[in-house]
C-alpha cells in the first residue's frame, strides 16, 4: 500500500468556493466596471457614482451571504458522509433549521451560530488564526453589514 503525503494530495476547492471564484467574482467585476465607466479612475468626488456604490454593497453583501450559506451547507454534506441516510435527514434538518444565513445578513454574529450548530464553536477563534488580519476584516464585515441596512432599510 503506498501512502500519499498531504502535502502531494489534491485538494478540490468546494462547490460554495468555486461558486464565488467565478459567478460572484464576475458580477462584482460587472458592478465594478459599470462604476469605473460613470465615475472614471482620477480621484475626487463622484456624486453619480452614489447609487453605483450602494448597488454594489448590497451585491457584495448577497452574494457573500450566498457564499457562506453554500459553505454551510458543503460542510454539512461532508460532516454527514457516510451517516445512515435516515441519520442524514434528521442531522440536516437539526443543522438548517432556524439557519439565520437563511433570512438574515451574514453578519459575524450569524455566521458564529450557524457554524457552531456544525460543532465550529471556536468559529472566529479559528478564523483568527487563519490570517493576522482577519480579526480586522471581520470589522470590516460588520461595517458593511450596518452600510447594507441603512441603505436596504
Amino acid at each position: 500500500m503506498v501512502v500519499t503525503p498531504a502535502c502531494e494530495m489534491s485538494i478540490v476547492p468546494s462547490r460554495s468556493l468555486l461558486q464565488w471564484q467565478n459567478q460572484s467574482a464576475a458580477a462584482l467585476d460587472e458592478i465594478e466596471a459599470a462604476h469605473r465607466a460613470v465615475g472614471g479612475n482620477a480621484r475626487g468626488r463622484r456624486y453619480a457614482t452614489q447609487q453605483i456604490n450602494q448597488a454594489y454593497v448590497v451585491l457584495l453583501s448577497s452574494r457573500f451571504q450566498q457564499f457562506c450559506r453554500d459553505l454551510h451547507t458543503d460542510a454539512m454534506v461532508e460532516l454527514i458522509r457516510g451517516v445512515p441516510a435516515p441519520y442524514q435527514v434528521i442531522l440536516q434538518r437539526e443543522w438548517t433549521t432556524g439557519r439565520f444565513l437563511d433570512r438574515g445578513n451574514p453578519t459575524a454574529g450569524n455566521l458564529g451560530s450557524d457554524f457552531a450548530k456544525l460543532g465550529m464553536t471556536s468559529f472566529w477563534a479559528d478564523v483568527y488564526a487563519l490570517h493576522a488580519q482577519n480579526r480586522r476584516r471581520r470589522e470590516f464585515l460588520d461595517e458593511m453589514m450596518e452600510w447594507r441596512n441603512a441603505i436596504g432599510h
